[in-house]
C-alpha cells in the first residue's frame, strides 16, 4: 500500500471518528461523594468490552512517554486528587511498564469504587482511530478535536452505588492517553496530561 494510500484511509478513518460526534466539556464529570469503604473492588463490566490495543513499544512522533504520574498533572489537579493514594500494589501493575507505557492508579483499596485509573501508551495512527471509530460507533462514546488530537468520553450510572463511571480517551501523535474513571474526576485532569506532554 503505498503512502497517497495510507494517508488517505487515515483521513477517512478521522472524518468518521468525528461525524455525528458533539463537543463535551473539556474533562467529563467532577468528582462526587466518596462511597462506602470496603476490603476489596470488583472490576466495572464496561471495562472488560473494549480493552485497549497493545502499544506498541514507542511513539513514531518523536515524543517521549512520560515516567512521572504526579509531573503531567498540574496543581490544581493534584490539589483535587489530596489524599487519594498513587498505585497502590492492591490494583495491579501501576508506573512505568516494560514496554514504556505509564500506569497511574489513583483509588483506596479500602473504598468500593471510587478510582481514576490512567494508561499512557504508544499506539500508532491506524489502530488508535480503528479504537476510537469503534467507540464512537458501537458503544455511544462522544469524539471531537480539540488540541491537535482526537478525544472520545463516556459517563454511565455506576450498576452498584449512585455514582458515576466513565472513559476518557485522546490520541495525538502516537500516544495515547486512555482513563477510566469511577466516582472521581477531576476538573481538567485530561487537558493536564495533554498540555503537559504536547507543550
Amino acid at each position: 500500500m503505498n503512502a497517497r494510500l495510507v494517508a488517505g484511509v487515515a483521513a477517512l478513518l478521522l472524518t468518521t471518528v468525528l461525524a455525528g460526534c458533539t463537543p463535551e466539556s473539556p474533562d467529563a464529570g467532577t468528582p462526587s461523594e466518596s462511597a462506602s469503604p470496603r476490603s476489596s473492588e470488583s472490576p466495572d463490566p464496561d471495562e472488560t468490552t473494549s480493552p485497549s490495543p497493545t502499544p506498541s513499544p514507542t511513539p513514531t512522533s518523536g515524543n517521549a512517554l512520560p515516567t512521572d504520574c504526579r509531573a503531567i498533572l498540574t496543581e490544581g489537579v493534584l490539589a483535587q486528587l489530596e489524599g487519594v493514594p498513587l498505585n497502590d500494589a492492591a490494583f495491579g501493575p501501576s508506573d512505568v511498564q516494560d514496554d514504556g507505557s505509564l500506569i497511574c492508579a489513583w483509588a483506596d483499596p479500602r473504598a468500593d469504587t471510587t478510582r481514576l485509573v490512567t494508561i499512557i501508551s504508544a499506539m500508532s495512527r491506524g489502530p488508535a482511530l480503528d479504537m476510537l471509530n469503534a467507540l464512537a460507533n458501537t458503544e455511544g462514546f462522544s469524539c471531537f478535536a480539540p488540541d491537535g488530537g482526537t478525544r472520545c468520553e463516556k459517563t454511565w450510572p455506576n450498576t452498584q452505588y449512585p455514582v458515576t463511571d466513565g472513559r476518557t480517551l485522546f490520541w495525538r501523535d502516537d500516544i495515547l492517553i486512555d482513563t477510566r474513571f469511577s466516582n472521581l474526576a477531576p476538573d481538567g485532569y485530561t487537558s493536564s496530561i495533554v498540555a503537559y506532554l504536547f507543550k
